[in-house]
């Protein structure tokens, strides 16, 4: 006998919520996606609209969901951003389909044709944030009567509400949205501009300054690139120890720096290396924390210090596994495409009874043990979900569905992306890329 459909509510209308809605359709289940805009692709729906907090710290600022700025391309190459059944690719009329890193646009284009080709578009209930999920019933973790609340609202405007009970959840609903800002010694004195890379757009407001940039990520880089065509000078400090400071020639105008040592009142900052420079503005291209506002749990699921949990394998809480679950946690994993398709298939599989989880206090012990190995090595835990620069967690996903691991041919392409930035860091490593999958034919 086929197991009974579920209901199960989609939190999140970007590339994890689309995937895990066409996985869980494929598994019969009864799905409904929520999407607070009035369009599918979450952070790749460019708007050109900033916060009125340029750093995010003011918790009465107006929202702005996306965090792309107008020129960003693809720092993964074409091969790394599709699915395993349905590749990337652009419409002939709209580009070169043999470009290896595109812009934002071709990647909303192409989930626009994925939502459409797979009818996810038709499950998607537009302009419907959701204020509430929580789980009701007779008992917190067990399966007897137990269901889901999902509150949502249909706009701002309307202070009406409305509820639908779900058999389960899973929540989509990004990360690239609320910014980290680095705590500097002397920040709150320094009197210059701050600014989150969230609210960078274009480079025209850096014209003719000296601006910091904080970070080591292709984002920190990009921006620092384009700005520096307009600025007077740009400062990249990085965290990382294995830092060397020095002017980056190819630029003229582009110093690497170690860590901020101090931001002094007069507007100086002076770097750990011994060096300083007077700024007028400190650009923060320093992450982002995970926020859950609408999600009701009795503190069974938390956020602290950016870590999400407790998260059997990033995605199921062990306590309310497998009717919530979480899809597109992980970051730093590289190639983020197929492993939210991975981590969809293992939940639309374990609601369907395909899959087995292992017992709530087996899933517990798995993420006592990884936590307790993080904290062995001096792993901060808001580092919890970054995954390193492998596959293994893609292929653990893979041996539980019972699938191939990653393709050979795309292990070799990202073992090209590492291998291109640890000789010529981000700046640069495009073209390396580009020139080494055309020579190898992939």
């Amino acid at each position: 006998m086929a197991p009974a459909a579920l209901k199960v509510a989609v939190i999140g209308a970007g590339v994890a919520g689309l995937c895990a809605a066409r996985e869980l359709k494929r598994e019969g289940h009864d799905v409904v996606l929520y999407e607070k805009a009035n369009q599918i692709g979450g952070t790749w729906v460019y708007n050109p609209e900033i916060e009125s907090d340029p750093i995010g710290l003011n918790p009465d600022r107006k929202i702005i969901h996306s965090s792309l700025y107008r020129s960003l391309c693809t720092n993964l190459p074409k091969q790394l951003m599709g699915f395993s059944d349905y590749p990337f690719r652009f419409n002939q009329e709209n580009g070169d389909d043999y470009q290896n890193f595109t812009g934002h646009e071709r990647v909303l284009e192409f989930l626009n044709n994925f939502a459409t080709d797979f009818g996810v578009v038709e499950l998607v209930k537009f302009n419907n944030e959701v204020v509430r999920v929580e789980k009701m019933g007779s008992s917190w973790g067990k399966d007897n009567d137990d269901y889901w609340v999902v509150e949502s609202r249909r706009d701002e405007e309307e202070e009406e509400e409305e509820e639908e009970r779900f058999d389960a959840v899973v929540i989509c609903n990004g990360h690239y949205t609320i910014p980290r800002v680095a705590q500097l010694p002397g920040m709150k004195e320094w009197p210059g501009k701050q600014v989150h890379s969230h609210n960078y757009r274009v480079p025209d407001p850096f014209h003719n300054q000296i601006v910091v940039v904080i970070g080591n990520g292709p984002s920190a880089h990009d921006i620092c690139q384009e700005i520096g065509k307009v600025a007077k000078q740009v400062h990249l400090s990085s965290l990382s120890p294995l830092t060397k400071p020095s002017k980056l020639e190819i630029f003229g105008n582009i110093w690497q720096h170690s860590k901020i040592a101090y931001c002094h009142e007069n507007g100086e900052i002076s770097f750990e290396e011994g060096s300083s420079v007077f700024a007028d503005v400190i650009l923060h291209c320093t992450g982002y924390k995970y926020e859950f506002p609408f999600l009701k749990t009795n503190g069974i699921v938390d956020v602290d210090d950016n870590r999400v949990g407790p998260l059997y394998k990033h995605v199921f809480p062990p306590q309310l596994a497998p009717s919530l679950s979480f899809v597109g946690i992980p970051s730093g994993a590289g190639v983020n495409f197929p492993m939210i398709e991975l981590q969809a298939k293992w939940i639309a599989g374990v609601l369907s009874g395909k899959v087995m989880l292992p017992s709530k206090e087996e899933m517990l012990a798995a993420v006592e043990q990884h936590y307790r190995l993080m904290e062995e090595n001096g792993i901060p835990k808001h580092h919890t979900h970054t995954l390193p620069f492998n596959f293994e967690y893609h292929d653990w996903i893979a041996e539980e569905l019972g699938e191939a691991g990653m393709d050979e041919k795309l292990k070799e392409i990202f073992e090209i992306i590492v291998d291109s930035v640890m000789h010529s860091s981000w700046i640069g490593a495009k073209q390396r890329v580009d020139r080494l999958i055309s020579y190898k034919g992939l």
